[in-house]
């Protein structure tokens, strides 16, 4: 294997995704709040447009799956508040690290990997702005410069666990499947990338739609474990 695949969320960066959700969605709302939208609405129409996002069919990118029908919902113009809202995840969204637990095994499973030659990729669900990840990315103890590539919504046209995400990510990079592991925590996420040959390793910690069918080719309880079992896998 000479091309690593890794998820951010729950994965690299250890969190329990509800308890992160509820931590910065209201910090979101409160930027609405002088334009009497309620935190129940914006929330919705956030969550709805997350749900375009998943539902794209590759016709457009992410980034315009989600304005267009976050706008719809709330009768609100893109160029209104875009700038406002990229300002929230460029800035206080970083206080949301409080709902985190970075593990400096991370770092170290980077730092091996690179040390060996290998390629890595950072294979995050792209429903995020690109500075939105690249503040996670530091949550994590991690550089931007690690990564090939950096999946977000303004460049991505499918979402996992839509195969045409991981398709993307081959087509752009001239990646052979057969190459490649991704790394997640997430059954139906991450797992959809073996439906193209891709080799799986599943990180079970902040373990994701458990009861989802199917089976990694590897898993482990943690970054540590991983990054032991990594030094047999490479």
């Amino acid at each position: 294997m000479e091309h690593f695949l890794f998820d951010l969320d729950g994965t690299l960066l250890p969190m329990d995704q509800e308890v992160f959700v509820k931590f910065y969605m209201p910090m979101l709302a409160a930027r609405f709040k002088d334009r009497g939208v309620p935190q129940e609405k914006l929330i919705g129409a956030v969550w709805n447009g997350v749900g375009s996002m998943v539902m794209n069919d590759g016709s457009r990118t992410n980034e315009d799956a989600f304005w267009d029908c976050f706008s719809r919902e709330l009768s609100i113009e893109r160029a209104d508040v875009e700038d406002e809202v990229l300002d929230f995840y460029g800035n206080e969204f970083n206080r949301a690290i409080q709902s985190t637990r970075p593990d400096p095994a991370a770092n170290r499973i980077i730092k091996y990997l690179k040390g060996k030659g290998k390629k890595i990729y950072l294979a995050t669900n792209p429903i995020f702005p690109r500075c939105a990840t690249l503040n996670r990315i530091r949550w994590a103890g991690l550089s931007a410069e690690d990564f090939e590539e950096i999946t977000t919504y303004e460049t991505c046209r499918y979402s996992k666990p839509n195969v045409g995400y991981y398709q993307e990510i081959l087509d752009r990079q001239g990646l052979k499947a057969e190459e490649c592991l991704m790394i997640g925590n997430d059954k139906r996420e991450d797992l959809a990338a073996g439906k193209l040959g891709i080799r799986t390793y599943l990180v079970t910690e902040c373990l994701e739609h458990a009861a989802e069918p199917g089976s990694p080719d590897y898993e482990g309880k943690n970054l540590e474990q991983l990054y032991e079992d990594l030094k047999e896998l490479v």
